[in-house]
Formats: C-alpha cells, structure tokens, sequence
C-alpha cells in the first residue's frame, strides 16, 4: 500500500513498521454509535469469507517465501487488501472513527482509516519457517490487549454515546491496541518481516518520527498520553484476569466430568 499523507523516505537502516494512519477523534453521530455492530455485520460476514482466501493464500505465501525470499505479487496483494479492510472494519468497530467502512477490497479514496506496508519485502527464509513459533508472544500480548478492550468496550460505547465523541486518552489507547493487532496480522500474513511492537506507544523510539511529518494523522507516529498508558495497563490486566477466570473455570468443569465419569461418584 502507498504511503498516506505525512511522509518523507525513510532513512537508510530504518525499520520499517506496518504504519497505521487514523485522524485525530472528532464528533460521531450518536445514531450510528448505538447501532454500530448492527450495522457492520454485513462486513463481518464478508470478512469471514475473505479470511478463507486468506488462509490459503498465505499457505502458498509461505511456501513461496522459503523458495523465494518474499511474496510473490498477486499474494501480496490480496492480503494487503485483506489487511486493509480487516483494519478499518475493527476501527469502526472500536469507534475510532466515525464514518461506515466502504465495500471495497482496496485502498478507499478518501477513507480516513488507511494501513501502511511497504511492499515486495524481503523476507528471512528460517523466520519465515519459524514463523508460527516466533509469533506466540506477540500473539499472546495481542491477544490479552484486545480482550481487555473489548471487556470494557461497553463502557466505551457509552462515553461515545454520551459524548458524541471519543475522549482522546481513550482514543489513543484504543488506537494502540489497534495498531498492534494491524502489526500482528501483517507479521502473521508474511507481508512484513518487521516483528509487532510498541503497543505503548513511539514515545521510547528514537526513530518514531522517522518518515513522518505534521500532517492530519492522529497515529503515526503514535504518542500516548499518561492517561491513555494506564488504560492500555489496564486493559492488559482484564484480559489477563479474563484469561485467568476462564482458565480456572475450564479446569473445574474439567475435574467436574473426570469426577462424574468415575465409579461411586
């Protein structure tokens, strides 16, 4: 995909990172608030088809990868097509933005919510082999932040809902996670050999500015606010605590049956 608004090349050695570009929050018709999953389950039934492709679309990736070093051209880009539009369905979903995503399989003219990822990469051939195994952390961090979201997206919907609009720490937050999710399915699908990071934000790295200037995206580079830190905390400590219930809970109704399928019991 092209590079948004807000860019300048890359200098030499920098890495480069899947970019997501989202506008800074502005007001939301509370009407398409309250009904939002309602009316993106159209685009989640289509997702689920398109993710089919997907799966096998990056089985041949994988084995063309080991062979070749990268993607071949029309792989590439289908998944970058999916991953664009997986994307922005979720930040609708999420509320980070206001405007209903298009039916379209490519990069919507004019759509604020726009995924960056450089193309015909070169990919590592033993990590492209390992790949399932090297992503586990990343995929459990992921995992973890996107269900601690969702543990308090009600919440959300109703500061939105109320508002009008998404208070900017809560705005933020929700964008990291985003973000992260975006980086770890464009690292899963071999469109970038740049391994998921900085769910905390760009504060740290010292190239976080590299390849952008003012412009009107909110998210790259991505600065978090003290407030919008400690949401991204806490929504690491529910889904952990989510885990954990669930884990606990499965483990009883397993000892439960093994109890029940035992004689005298």
């Amino acid at each position: 995909m092209e590079p948004h608004y807000g860019t300048v090349p890359l200098v030499p050695g920098a890495e480069a990172l899947p970019e997501l570009d989202i506008p800074h929050p502005g007001r939301q018709n509370r009407l398409f608030v309250l009904v939002r999953l309602l009316l993106l389950l159209p685009h989640l039934v289509v997702l689920a088809l398109l993710s089919v492709v997907a799966f096998f679309a990056v089985v041949a990736g994988w084995f063309a990868a080991l062979l070749i070093g990268r993607l071949p051209d029309p792989v590439e880009r289908y998944l970058a097509g999916f991953l664009g539009y997986d994307t922005r369905v979720n930040a609708s979903a999420m509320l980070l933005t206001g405007r209903y995503p298009p039916f379209e399989f490519g990069e919507p003219m004019g759509y604020p919510v726009r995924v960056r990822v450089l193309r015909s990469v070169h990919l590592n051939r033993l990590a492209v082999l390992l790949r399932l195994l090297l992503v586990i952390p990343a995929a459990l961090v992921g995992a973890i932040a996107t269900a601690g979201w969702w543990a308090v997206s009600v919440l959300s919907w109703l500061v939105v809902l109320l508002l009008g609009r998404m208070p900017l720490p809560l705005f933020e937050a929700t964008a990291a996670v985003l973000r992260y999710r975006m980086r770890l399915n464009a690292y899963l699908l071999l469109l970038t050999a740049a391994y998921p990071k900085r769910l905390f934000g760009d504060q740290s790295a010292p190239d976080a500015v590299v390849g952008t200037i003012a412009g009107p995206s909110a998210t790259r580079p991505l600065f978090l606010g003290a407030g919008a830190k400690m949401l991204v905390g806490a929504f690491l400590v529910l889904g952990l605590a989510g885990g954990a219930a669930n884990s606990s809970r499965y483990a009883a109704d397993g000892s439960a049956a093994v109890q029940a399928s035992l004689p005298g019991f």
